[in-house]
């Protein structure tokens, strides 16, 4: 199996820290594999989700993201590869309010021609590929046509974040704690649509949450204390 994500003595620290918050010798993530990454609040998980999509930068290290390396780029390039090749749920979700719904999932499409492309194979154009995802995600465009993502609940402004890494099938999608705000039958539905498009579609998927509860429906359990040395570091006495 290849490596759709290598990294290798990673050390990042933010400009205001005293230390780092990552230190990572070594870590690699297979193509099309499924990843749960757990871990304590601080340790680093949505940095290191920074670094693999291109959003950070390390001070020190490599971080290989499908075959590029991610600290050689500049910053302009970093924006162009992310769009192309990533698919990132945000803890925040970053909706835009003032877009509609399909709107906020067609932005991927907007920057990506790669990924308009692959809608527009899959469904005929991206607008009926983002129509199909939020119906997937109990959103139906005929229910929600014209509300502001202002209006929706918590729990529904994730799932429309969800479909909007997913549309286009990017090579790799990452996501930050993307069941924390849903119910029992909401979150099976978020999780089975992730993992019946990483099955179609070759996708390799890193998760990480604090829910451990997910653990089992992963190929793979990574726990970040023991990859990150530097909150090795950072346990007291």
């Amino acid at each position: 199996m290849t490596n759709a994500v290598e990294i290798s003595n990673v050390i990042f620290q933010w400009p205001t820290g005293k230390t780092p918050v990552l230190d990572i010798p070594e870590f690699s993530v297979g193509t099309g594999e499924r990843l749960f990454v757990s871990g304590s609040s601080g340790s680093g998980k949505t940095t290191l989700l920074n670094l693999l999509g291109g959003v950070a930068v390390p001070d020190s290290g490599a971080v290989s993201v499908l075959g590029t390396r991610l600290d050689k780029l500049s910053s302009a390039q970093r924006d162009s590869f992310r769009p192309d090749h990533v698919g990132v749920i945000f803890q925040l979700f970053n909706l835009v309010p003032y877009l509609s719904l399909v709107e906020n999932v067609l932005l991927p499409c907007r920057f990506s021609a790669r990924r308009a492309a692959q809608a527009t194979a899959t469904d005929g154009d991206p607008v009926s590929a983002a129509r199909r995802l939020l119906s997937r995600m109990g959103l139906s465009s005929d229910l929600f046509a014209g509300r502001s993502v202002t209006d929706l609940s918590v729990g529904q402004q994730q799932r429309v974040a969800a479909a909007r890494a997913l549309i286009g099938a990017p090579e790799l999608l990452v996501a930050d704690e993307p069941t924390s705000a849903l119910d029992e039958d909401a979150r099976q539905s978020l999780l089975d649509l992730l993992f019946e498009s990483v099955a179609a579609e070759g996708q390799t998927l890193i998760l990480v949450s604090h829910d451990r509860r997910l653990e089992a429906m992963f190929d793979r359990h990574v726990v970040l204390a023991d990859l990150n040395h530097a909150a090795i570091r950072q346990v007291p006495e």
